[in-house]
Order: C-alpha cells, then structure tokens, then sequence
C-alpha cells in the first residue's frame, strides 16, 4: 500500500480513489471524514487529475477550513490553498471577481448580523414604525426570505395570507434599498447574489464550472436550499461533486439547512455512488 493511501481502512479508500461523477458519503461522527476529504484532494493531485486551483473544496466554519488546509498542506506541500473555504468565503471571492455582472462594485461592505439588525432598525425607522412587533416580526420573515432565496415581491406573495406580512415586507423593501445604495451585502446576501449571478451570468456560470473540475463538500446535511442549488451550478460542467455529510443530524437546522439534501441526492444525481464510513475512531 503506498503511503497516501496506508493510513487509510478499506472503507475510506474506495471513496478517495472513486474520483469520477457524483459521489455520496455518508459518514458519522469520529469516522474520520476529513481524512478522506484531505485525501481525496491529494489523490487527485497526484494523479494529474486536477491542480489544486482547479478543485474546490467547501466546509461550513472557518475552524474546519483552517484544518483542511492544514492537513493537506502536510500531506502534499501545495500553500495555494485559495479555494478550501467556507461557502460564504467563497461566494465573496466570486463576487469581488464578477459581482459586477450582478450589479455590485468590488469594494462591496459586507454587513455582521449585528450590522443588518442596525440596518433593519433604520428601515423600520424611515417607515415611521413604532409597534416594536412588527421589528420583531420583520427580522423574523427577512431571515426567513433570504434564507428561501426571495426578494420583496415575491416572498410577499408566497406569504400573502400571512398576518402582517405588508409591515414585515414593507420594511424588508427599506432595507434592501439601503442595501443596494450602500454597495452592502449580509452574509446571506453572499450567497444570494451569487446564486443570482450564476443562474442569470451564462459567462460567468460557465467560467466557473469550467474552472472547478472537482467539487468537495464537507457537513453536507447543513446545506439549505440555496447553497445547494449554487453548489449543483459550480458542478454542471465536469459533474464531480464528492459530499460527505451524516444522515442522522444536522446542526444547523435553525438556519433553514435541509437534510432532504442528502436524503434525495440520488434523486437529483442518478448516477451517483453512495458509500459509508461506519467505523468510529474516537471510541
């Protein structure tokens, strides 16, 4: 067994070596998912499959991004590690790149939830609101619209028989009109433009896909809709999309993550191979 592959067990080696298609793995906690992820990429590196510019690899926190790196940069030397980031790093690399296809200048501010609960309260303001109900209720629905991926209009009308949706509406309108004017985007407006940018940018959509030729995404079960429809979009050139993510939980469920991802990845990826990693090393 060469080295790469020797600190692996056999259930971790297939899925390293599968490089080609759409590939699903599902892994528990402690099953050493990140290995497998860190090795993936150096198989493909080694193989001449791909420079590691050519490959994206996706987590959801800066800490697991850091360790990426980390380990690969152990395992194969390679320091250009641009493109193992969090989706929302990579949608501002994007957006820097060609947000200007989708209305935005480079130097874009991009808003803490502090700073767009700052901005809702101005909004709210402007509207000569005082029922501290309908703030609340407004941060409430323009959470939620972002989160579905809709705007102003057409969230109102999928919400149209909802109790004081005009107020929450009326405020979210405010607020993206600051927004715009101020060249400023929240973190969900990250993947919101992005998403837009690449459904409606055929240049740009096709650069991308073009460039990445293989996708990995780690914690695959906290995607929400949004972030898996731009993911879906990155891989619809070359088709080799690698998840990892575990069935049985998903943390961040209270930010709209959507385990029927997972559950109907085959669905949207046929011919998809599905494996997994059930030995726990931290036991």
């Amino acid at each position: 067994m060469d080295e790469l592959l020797g600190s692996l067990n056999e259930e971790q080696i297939k899925p390293v070596r599968d490089t080609e298609g759409a590939v699903l793995v599902l892994a528990g906690a402690g099953s050493g998912k990140t290995r497998v992820l860190t090795s993936r990429i150096a198989y493909i590196l080694r193989e001449g499959k791909a420079s590691l510019s050519q490959i994206l690899s996706i987590t959801f926190t800066n800490k697991a991004a850091g360790e990426m790196k980390e380990r690969l940069t152990a395992i194969v030397g390679e320091s250009d590690t641009k493109w193992i980031c969090t989706i929302h790093s990579m949608c501002v690399k994007i957006l820097r790149e060609f947000g200007d296809k989708a209305g935005l200048k480079p130097n874009f501010s991009i808003y803490s939830e502090t700073g767009r609960g700052n901005v809702i309260k101005k909004a709210f303001n402007a509207l000569e609101f005082d029922d501290e109900k309908i703030l609340k209720s407004a941060k409430f629905h323009i959470a939620n619209a972002k989160m579905l991926g809709l705007d102003p209009d057409a969230y109102a009308r999928r919400y149209r028989h909802e109790r004081g949706i005009e107020d929450a509406v009326a405020v979210y309108e405010e607020y993206d009109k600051y927004m715009n004017e101020n060249n400023a985007l929240d973190f969900d407006d990250l993947l919101l433009r992005t998403l837009r940018l690449l459904r409606y940018d055929r240049e740009t959509l096709e650069y991308l896909s073009d460039k990445f030729k293989y996708i990995l995404v780690d914690e695959f079960q906290d995607t929400n809709a949004v972030q898996y429809n731009i993911i879906k979009l990155l891989s619809s050139k070359h088709g080799n999309l690698f998840v990892v993510g575990d069935d049985d939980q998903s943390i961040y469920g209270w930010r709209g993550a959507e385990i029927e991802n997972i559950l109907a990845f085959d669905k949207d990826f046929p011919s998809a191979k599905v494996y997994k990693l059930e030995r726990n090393y931290r036991s």
